[in-house]
């Protein structure tokens, strides 16, 4: 039997909700990725050139540092990992989250949230962050979605 993890990155809440409903609809293991330094409202002002994030974002290099890691990454087949949209992509804390793994032979299945935009350059972006895992084309939920269509998801990905 596989064994999932959700892993997830969420700076208001919002995709920590949509990785909670998804851990529960697919009966998977949850983690949140965490930064070493918390993220302020002021980080997060995307308006702002010098805000944390725009900094970060504007530096494909950067790799903004966790407060931990998750010490059985190995007893999983399968992570979803999960994050808010961040200039169309994911944000590149999820980025040091993939590359403190060995993630040979696991899939990984992103998902994200969003006001409006979809996964944009994600994957393409992502890719060199998942060395020898098999990585599959996310989506974009918003926070209202129910567990019965994360489940649906799943299951269409499993098909």
């Amino acid at each position: 039997m596989s064994r999932k993890l959700v892993a997830y990155f969420s700076a208001t809440g919002v995709t920590a909700k949509v990785a909670e409903k998804l851990a529960e609809a697919i009966g998977a293991d949850i983690y949140e990725i965490e930064p070493a330094v918390p993220y302020s409202r002021a980080d997060l002002d995307w308006q702002n050139a010098k805000s944390r994030s725009s900094v970060e974002m504007s530096d494909p290099a950067s790799r903004p540092a966790i407060a931990g890691k998750r010490d059985n990454m190995a007893d999983y087949d399968t992570i979803f990992i999960g994050f808010p949209i961040w200039w169309y992509v994911a944000p590149h804390i999820i980025n040091t989250f993939l590359e403190g793994y060995d993630l040979t032979g696991k899939t990984i299945i992103p998902f994200a949230t969003s006001g409006g935009s979809g996964m944009g350059q994600t994957n393409k972006n992502l890719a060199p962050s998942c060395k020898g895992a098999k990585l599959v084309e996310g989506k974009v939920f918003k926070q209202s979605v129910s567990h019965q269509e994360l489940a649906a998801w799943v299951d269409e990905l499993n098909t």
